[in-house]
Parts: C-alpha cells; sequence; structure tokens
C-alpha cells in the first residue's frame, strides 16, 4: 500500500486550521480502509496478468512399442515428438498490451474508490466542526438565556415588594381601633366594616392592581424558562449527534468505533476566484473514471485486433525422434539407425464466422463503453453545476447572514434597552435573541456548504482547489 500516500497529492486537501488533523486522518483512511485495499488488491491481480502472456506451453508426445515394430530401418523402439506452436505475428503484443490496458482501468477505479474515501472523510470531519460551532453557540445563548431569566426574576421581585407596600401601609393604622378593646374590638372592626364599605373597596381593588403588575413578570420567567428547557433538549440532541459521525470516521479509518477523534477547529468562511470552465476542463482531463472508460477502450481495441489474429493460422515447429535398434535377417544386422525428423505444422481457421461474430462482439462492446462514457461525462458536468451551484449560494448565505446578525444584534439592544426602562415587550426580547441564534444556526451551516462543496468539486476533478479565508 505504499503508492496509497503518494496518491493523496492526486487529491484535495482544503487547508484550514485544522488541516493537520484532517490530514492525518486522510492518510490513516487511505491506509486502513478495506474498501480501497479491495480496489487496490483487484488492481494488483490485474497487473498480473500481463505477465500470464507467453507462448503456448510445447507439446511432447512420447510412444513406446510393447514390441519392436520392425521396420527396414530397423526395430523401433519409441516413437517420441516434441513441437512449439507459435501465434500469428504480433497477437503478443496484443494480448499484453490488452492486460495492460484493463490493469489500468483497475487502476483508475481504485483512484475513483481514493477519491470518494477522502470526501467522505472530509464531509464527516466539516458536520463534526459544524456540530462543534453550533454547541458553542447553544452553550453560548443558553448562558444569555439564564441572565434573562435573573433579570426576569428580579423585575418580578421588585414589582411583588412595590405592590406589597401599599397593603402593608393600609394594615399599620387599623390596629388601635380594632385591637385595643379585646373581643369587644372584634365587633367594632365588624361594625367598622359595614359602615365604611369605600374602604374596603378600596381595599378590595388593591390587590388585583398588585397582580396585574406582578403577573406579567412572572409570565416573562416561565416563558424564558420554557425556552432555556427547549435549548437545553437542542443542546443534548447536538451532542448525540456527533457519536454517529465520530463512529462513521472511525469506521472509514477501519478503527474501533470508540477511537478517540480530535474535536474539529471552527471552519472559518473563505472566498476564492472560482474559473467555472477552468474547473469543468480539469474534471474531463483528470476524473479517474473517465480515464477508466478510456483503458477499456484501449483494451477493446487490443482485443478486436486479437479476435483479427486468430483468424490467421498458428504455425508449430518441432521435431520427430524415432529410436531403432538393428534387426537380424539372415543371419546379418540391418539398420539400427536412429531417425530424427524436424516437422512443421500450421492451423487451418476455416471457420470464419466465430472470428466474425468476435470481431462484431467487440465493436460492440467499444460501443456501449463510448455510451458509458458519455452518461458519465454528463452526470459530472450535472455534479459540477450543482456544486458550483452550492458554492455560489453559500457565499451568499454568508454575506446574507453577517449582515442579518449585524441588524438582528441592533434589534436586540434597542429591545433590551426599552425592556430595562418600562418593562415591556419582553417577548420580543426573547424571539430577537432567537432569531439571532437561528442566523448564527444558518451561518455555521453555510460555511459547512462551502467546504462540502470544495470537496465535492475535488473529488469530481482529482485536482486540488485551495480557498482562502477572509
Amino acid at each position: 500500500m505504499r503508492h496509497l500516500l503518494s496518491l493523496l497529492f492526486l487529491c484535495s486537501l482544503v487547508r484550514i486550521a485544522s488541516a493537520q488533523s484532517l490530514d492525518e486522518y486522510l492518510v490513516k483512511a487511505a491506509e486502513n480502509n478495506p474498501e480501497l485495499k479491495a480496489y487496490y488488491n483487484e488492481y494488483l491481480a490485474a497487473s498480473e496478468i500481463g505477465n500470464q502472456v507467453s507462448l503456448p506451453d510445447p507439446e511432447l508426445q512420447v510412444g513406446f512399442f510393447f514390441r519392436p515394430m520392425e521396420r527396414f530401418m530397423g526395430s523401433q523402439q519409441a516413437d517420441i515428438r516434441l513441437m512449439q506452436m507459435f501465434p500469428w505475428f504480433g497477437m503478443l503484443k496484443a494480448q499484453e498490451s490488452e492486460a495492460d490496458q484493463m490493469a489500468l482501468a483497475r487502476y483508475q477505479l481504485f483512484l475513483d474508490a481514493t477519491n470518494n474515501l477522502f470526501y467522505q472523510v472530509k464531509t464527516n470531519w466539516y458536520t463534526l466542526a459544524e456540530l462543534e460551532q453550533a454547541i458553542r453557540i447553544a452553550e453560548e445563548n443558553l448562558a444569555i438565556l439564564r441572565k434573562y431569566e435573573r433579570m426576569a426574576l428580579i423585575r418580578f421581585e421588585s414589582a411583588a415588594n412595590q405592590a406589597a407596600s401599599p397593603s402593608s401601609g393600609a394594615m399599620a393604622s387599623s390596629p388601635t381601633a380594632s385591637f385595643s378593646t379585646g373581643s369587644g374590638g372584634m365587633n367594632t372592626m365588624g361594625n367598622q366594616a359595614q359602615g365604611m364599605p369605600s374602604q374596603g373597596k378600596s381595599s378590595a381593588m388593591a390587590s388585583p392592581a398588585a397582580m396585574g403588575s406582578t403577573g406579567p413578570g412572572m409570565t416573562d420567567v416561565l416563558r424564558i424558562r420554557l425556552q432555556i428547557n427547549t435549548l437545553e433538549n437542542d443542546l443534548e440532541l447536538l451532542n448525540a449527534n456527533k457519536i454517529p459521525l465520530q463512529v462513521e470516521l472511525n469506521k472509514l479509518m477501519n478503527s474501533p468505533r470508540e477511537g478517540q477523534i480530535t474535536t474539529p477547529e471552527p471552519l472559518l468562511p473563505f472566498t476564492m476566484n472560482l474559473e467555472k470552465q477552468a474547473i469543468l476542463d480539469s474534471i474531463t482531463a483528470n476524473n479517474p473514471m473517465l480515464a477508466m472508460y478510456d483503458a477499456e477502450l484501449l483494451a477493446l481495441e487490443s482485443q478486436k485486433r486479437m479476435a483479427k489474429l486468430d483468424g490467421r493460422p498458428m504455425l508449430g515447429a518441432g521435431v520427430n525422434y524415432m529410436p531403432f535398434k538393428p534387426r537380424i535377417q539372415d543371419g546379418m544386422s540391418m539398420g539400427g539407425n536412429d531417425m530424427i525428423m524436424p516437422m512443421i505444422t500450421m492451423t487451418l481457421p476455416i471457420y470464419r464466422k466465430k472470428i466474425t461474430a468476435k470481431i462484431k462482439e467487440t465493436e460492440l462492446r467499444q460501443e456501449a463503453v463510448r455510451f458509458n462514457k458519455e452518461n458519465t461525462l454528463n452526470q459530472l458536468e450535472i455534479s459540477w453545476s450543482k456544486a458550483v451551484r452550492d458554492l455560489e449560494d453559500a457565499n451568499r448565505k454568508v454575506a446574507l447572514y453577517d449582515s442579518q446578525l449585524e441588524l438582528a444584534k441592533q434589534n436586540l439592544s434597542l429591545l433590551l434597552t426599552a425592556y430595562a426602562t418600562n418593562g415591556q415587550d419582553f417577548e420580543e426580547v426573547l424571539r430577537a435573541q432567537q432569531l439571532i441564534l437561528d442566523f448564527e444556526y444558518a451561518k455555521i451551516s453555510a460555511i459547512t456548504r462551502q467546504y462540502n462543496a470544495i470537496a465535492m468539486l475535488d473529488m469530481l476533478s482529482a485536482a486540488s482547489l485551495t480557498p482562502y479565508s477572509n
């Protein structure tokens, strides 16, 4: 797998503050991912096919006579033949070319799998970074809401104390009249209650007034506690969402699912000069899938040449050796000289139908590969256009949310000033704070989309598109 490390330079590595950690994970994934190892071993296996191209094995035939055959030259003991067949000129070269091109096609599949793996690692890493930023923002907003809660409680308690002051003053003037005569005083207090209805009415109306001043304050406290509970639940969900992402990243690197993952640094928005046509040209020139189809076309061209050469005869050269023993005839030794006979053989490819069918099959396969390449190129252009659209949209959204955040913070400052002055519109304060939180979430999501779009363009073009941060 030593070639894997060199492939890292073929794939883009977006340079951010946490690039070192991301690069380490990319290297680890390239070295350990089982799917990538499978593709690499398939390439190595295909590269061995070229070493298998050679002449047919020579053929040796040996025949022995259990009883020597009487011939004029003597008694023949055996018949030994050695024959070597030779394919038509250019056949071996065509076979080697076909094997090499098929191995190259496998190598391009391996490169495509590497690009896909790097894309998965990058997008996983960027999503983790987005979650970390979302958690940080949620915790900051939770702290702000708790400050609002304390502020609302202080205002509620202050309003409650102010409402309690008039009732305590009214109670201070009545004891001398009510409780000075003991049990008689109770009758007196009863008579006063009957004799002075205007005082009773006035005291009864003070209590609703006090409740009117403290009721909205308590409503503000409850409303903000509802929002705190919701944000705490969202924060738990964000932390829970990290677990499957960390498991996925570990498994992409073929590591234990509980493996420690470095906390990503915050993603920073960036700008770059996006030359759309140049990127598309890079995709057309460098995408491994297109290169794979080119290799397959060359392999099929070699197969077509092999099919045509199959229609040519194969030549063979050999030797026939026949050992003899002298035979006795009329008391005289006759013959006994061994015979060596050179031999030449040739196949006769007279059945042309199968040759024509092989050629036609190869031509149809070439046409199919051309259509597949054309379709792949169309799909790559579609993916390119979507990635460019996503990047441009993310750039616009980042600028928009920067502007919206500034306005939302100004609005919140005005609402807080108004609330501190007259205690009104606290619901608007909470709504403004939630709006800021939504804009912050949307901004980090847009930044993540920037990086994901760049990662997609990197995967498609097998080239490096390096942005620079604002």
